[in-house]
């Protein structure tokens, strides 16, 4: 039998014996090398030195673990939050209006949000664009309203904002019926409902978010401290309606909230008044917190001057009813007049500002979602936190402007009905008797009232 010979090569020509192209083979050399390259498996299934060995996946997460996170990120943005507040109530008036305005900003785009149907946005491209054309439409109306209300004086004297403060109204509405125009010449056929459904909803959240927030914001006009209290009431009632409904709730208040208990709601009452009284004991000593805002520059430490609500100053009462002697309780007694509406407060806060966040429940429930956005780690959306704070607002600003504000005679009042009132020379013959009158009181010298008539006469 021959021996095959070495070194004897077959040209095959790439091809088989019926003369089709084959796949060119492998030589184990090959197969060798290409095991040696890193990310290759050997044949028997084991990882060379060269290669990375990969970790193995991690557990997923226990409830436990999940819960351990949750409230680590919750306490984290929680002390944020707080301290943020803080800073901006002691910096100014002006920051906390900035911190508001930016609430509501946030707050009017997760409840839009919400009724949103990305397919149709995207098919619609103006539908975002007119909730925020509202939006900064709204605010520019109710803002204004409130800066030309409390700074007339600055407003009306000067030459550019004098327009802009006396046709404020009629520029605000000629602004919305333009987006109003707009709306209706964008609408398209087989969207109707869809169009029709965004404007009533961002209608809607116009007036639940970016109105109740004016009165917010009017109440850190009149005084911080109609702001702070009932800010922390609401927080407050919270707190002590989940201890109180934990401890010894039994009985379900509400449906739509399951976990609200009568017990958890009265006992959070009571507990919100004694805040609300010893609250109030402490920011009635100083007037930055009492004081209404007459200069936007100001803050704790170079506090505010003014002539402080009659609510502020302590009364003698007595009581309607005789009390036996031997009882250690005085028949007379003097207290603050704000601390009775505080009572009034605290009761609302109690009482009717939970019902803001059982709407906002109900409105959850309703697109089937668990929060509003994810604004705030650990806590969910913005509006999840603000539900009854607005509510709560609207309600302080009212009672305040029925119960508690003193609506006297204002610099900016009467300059408003000199300028819109009074022909220029009434003008200036209102500035002549006012000289005299300061003349005579011995404010100004008799030289100022002869130089302005001097000047007058020239006219």
């Amino acid at each position: 039998m021959a021996r095959p010979r070495k070194d004897v090569k077959f040209n095959h020509g790439g091809r088989g014996s019926n003369g089709r192209a084959r796949r060119p083979s492998t030589s184990m050399s090959e197969i060798s090398e290409n095991a040696s390259d890193p990310g290759s498996p050997t044949r028997n299934g084991v990882l060379t030195k060269n290669e990375p060995q990969q970790s193995p996946p991690l557990p997923p997460q226990t409830e436990y673990e999940k819960k351990k996170q949750n409230f680590i990120t919750r306490t984290i943005w929680t002390l944020i939050m707080i301290t943020g507040f803080f800073w901006s109530m002691f910096a100014g008036h002006i920051y906390m209006i900035i911190a508001v305005t930016v609430v509501q900003i946030v707050s009017f785009k997760e409840v839009i949000a919400i009724s949103n149907v990305p397919s149709r946005a995207r098919s619609l491209r103006f539908t975002k664009s007119l909730n925020w054309y509202f939006l900064g439409t709204t605010m520019y109306f109710l803002y204004g309203e409130s800066v030309i209300y409390y700074f007339k004086h600055v407003l009306l004297v000067d030459r550019i904002l004098l327009p802009l403060s006396t046709h404020h109204r009629f520029i605000s509405f000629m602004l919305y019926m333009i987006g109003f125009v707009f709306f209706v010449s964008s609408l398209q056929k087989g969207h109707y409902r869809f169009q029709f459904t965004q404007f009533a909803w961002s209608h809607m959240a116009l007036f639940l978010i970016v109105g109740q927030a004016h009165f917010v914001i009017n109440n850190i006009f009149e005084g911080m401290i109609w702001f702070f209290l009932p800010v922390a009431m609401v927080i407050t009632n919270d707190i002590f309606a989940y201890l109180c409904g934990i401890t010894f709730g039994r009985t379900p208040l509400i449906k739509i909230s399951p976990k609200k208990t009568w017990e958890g709601f009265l006992g959070a009452w009571f507990f919100t008044v004694i805040f609300g009284v010893l609250l109030t004991n402490v920011m009635a000593r100083y007037k930055y917190f009492i004081c209404p805002v007459n200069d936007l520059g100001a803050n704790l430490w170079s506090g505010l001057e003014c002539k402080p609500n009659p609510v502020f100053t302590p009364h003698n009462y007595t009581l309607p009813f005789p009390i036996p002697s031997s009882l250690p309780i005085p028949h007379q007694f003097s207290i603050t007049p704000v601390q009775f509406h505080v009572l009034a407060l605290a009761t609302f806060a109690s009482l009717i500002a939970p019902f803001g966040g059982f709407f906002a429940s109900g409105l959850k429930r309703t697109f089937k979602i668990k929060d509003f956005g994810d604004s705030i780690p650990g806590h969910g959306g913005m509006t999840d936190r603000m539900d009854c704070q607005f509510i709560m607002g609207s309600i302080a600003f009212m009672y305040y402007s029925s119960f508690i504000a003193v609506h006297g005679t204002t610099v900016g009042a009467v300059i408003e009905s000199a300028i819109t009132g009074l022909t220029a020379e009434e003008q200036m013959e209102v500035v002549k008797i006012l000289a005299k009158h300061l003349v005579n009181q011995d404010v100004i010298s008799p030289k100022v009232l002869e130089y302005l008539t001097g000047q007058l006469k020239r006219r």
